[in-house]
């Protein structure tokens, strides 16, 4: 188990999927946490009481990324509550939405594009805030890299923060701050929208065989914010299973 023993960590949409699966390791690994939700607080409340159970401390805060005073908030909260900030795992996301271009209305594209400009402006705070030393991990896209029809908003949104995430890797650097993108494959979680046909094919065109499941993210966000991972920057991990 890496040890975060001491370690402050906020995970940005962490109430379920990826999100929760990366809170509750980082608990168990020792960190305390900040959890995020937008409007479920009972979900958030259970991965609280989760990460509790592993004697490590644990807040629920409500964020709507879209808002950036929320984002400011988040931070003020964080330091209110445990005096640092060590590790800050973006991994927040709204509805994703795979329409043709000529289709999406701008109310679509700016849905998604708000939430990148969170992302931005959480940076941000990070790097007002954040102790030296820190880990800053965004969770991306592999769709980033496998360009589909319908898909260039969406895209478009997940490669922003991963253009956000070299260009603080180098600013944050004198200060051993790490700043590193996991971009997940298809991944097993509630919200996955493909039929069973479609979750056939990618299975098929997997080399390990199966889809991903929100505890194989978390364990690669697990090693980018340990200290094994100190030497590790301005990288994109695609965490996808070898599909490419």
């Amino acid at each position: 188990m890496t040890s975060l023993s001491g370690k402050v960590a906020i995970v940005t949409g962490s109430s379920r999927g990826i999100g929760r699966a990366i809170a509750e390791r980082l608990g168990r690994d020792g960190a305390n946490v900040v959890v995020t939700y937008a409007g479920n607080k009972d979900k958030a409340e259970e991965v609280v009481s989760a990460i509790k159970a592993n004697k490590t401390d644990a807040i629920a805060i409500q964020v709507d990324m879209r808002k950036i005073e929320d984002v400011r908030n988040l931070f003020q909260k964080t330091l209110d509550y445990f005096g640092k900030l060590d590790i800050l795992v973006n991994n927040a996301a709204g509805k994703n939405i795979f329409k043709p271009t000529a289709e999406m209305t701008e109310d679509e594209y700016n849905s998604m594009f708000d939430i990148s400009r969170g992302v931005y402006f959480s940076l941000q705070q990070a790097a007002h805030h954040m102790a030296d030393n820190g880990r800053i991990v965004n969770i991306s896209s592999a769709g980033t890299s496998q360009s589909i029809a319908t898909g260039g908003a969406y895209a478009g949104c997940k490669a922003a923060i991963e253009q956000f995430s070299m260009g603080l890797a180098k600013e944050l650097g004198t200060r051993q701050i790490t700043v590193n993108t996991v971009a997940p494959g298809v991944t097993d979680t509630d919200g996955l929208v493909l039929e069973q046909e479609q979750v056939n094919q990618m299975i098929a065109q997997t080399p390990l065989g199966r889809l991903g499941r929100p505890d194989d993210i978390a364990s690669v966000v697990s090693l980018l914010v340990s200290d094994d991972a100190g030497w590790v920057t301005g990288q994109n991990i695609r965490a996808t299973g070898g599909i490419v």
